[in-house]
């Protein structure tokens, strides 16, 4: 058995939870900042046709795991209402900051997040790996939270172009981390893009459940990975055990 050389976790549910986001607040603050931004159009037509761009990007993401990033569907929402604007156009850029700000201020580091950082740091290489349409979120919340300086490596899917489980985007991962699939293990609260993804892709995996996903969730599933956990301090407790590679080994 490969030793372990890297660890590569998931980040939202698994390392952060995300407390009191609104989804239909940030719409309205979307179309405020556009609005603002000098593109005219009504709430209701713009909600209507942005949320008809996202459904349509919704099959190429959920399908065929690729990602759109959220400037795509905004544009093309624009577009459909007379707003002739390209994806590139700054003012877009501005208002998705406008967009996810309550979202970076709703994160919060899961206990014992922190403290398994930096274990993990000191013992091998760190990789994070997330799926989100807007990667300046992620990149934000991290230094926001403080912990943007124990990672080696961090590939978002707005960046990557692949969302997890397609396996593309762990083995780029891996290769900016400099290390096999079989020297790594993969920390995830997802059965299907988490653990399913990374067992495709070669790695050992560890399952944590979370505000998103439970126990029964991965039981439902019928994935099976090399360990489960019921909270992140499991996983710092046992973490040497872990890194070892524990085969079906629940806590």
């Amino acid at each position: 058995m490969a030793p372990t050389k890297a660890v590569i976790t998931d980040y939202i549910g698994t390392l952060v939870n995300a407390n009191y986001y609104n989804m239909a607040d940030s719409q309205r603050t979307l179309h405020k900042a556009l609005s603002d931004a000098g593109f005219e159009m009504g709430l209701e037509d713009f909600l209507e046709a942005y949320g008809q761009a996202h459904e349509k990007y919704r099959t190429v993401r959920y399908e065929q795991f690729r990602e759109v990033t959220n400037a795509v569907w905004v544009c093309e929402a624009l577009n459909s209402l007379g707003c002739a604007v390209s994806q590139e156009d700054t003012r877009i850029k501005t208002a998705l900051n406008f967009f996810f700000q309550r979202y970076v201020e709703s994160l919060e580091l899961r206990p014992c997040a922190a403290k398994l950082l930096k274990r993990i740091k000191d013992h091998c290489k760190l990789g994070l790996v997330s799926n989100f349409t807007y990667a300046p979120v992620i990149y934000a919340s991290l230094r926001k939270l403080g912990i943007n300086h124990f990672f080696n490596a961090v590939v978002v899917s707005d960046e990557n172009g692949w969302r997890k489980p397609h396996t593309q985007i762990f083995h780029d991962t891996l290769a900016k981390l400099q290390v096999k699939a079989e020297e790594a293990v993969f920390i995830g609260d997802s059965p299907l893009e988490d653990i399913k993804g990374a067992k495709a892709a070669g790695l050992k995996t560890v399952f944590v459940a979370s505000q998103f996903f439970s126990l029964k969730n991965l039981k439902e599933s019928g994935q099976k990975p090399e360990v489960v956990a019921g909270g992140l301090d499991e996983i710092y407790r046992n973490f040497f055990e872990i890194i070892g590679y524990v085969p079906s080994q629940k806590f």
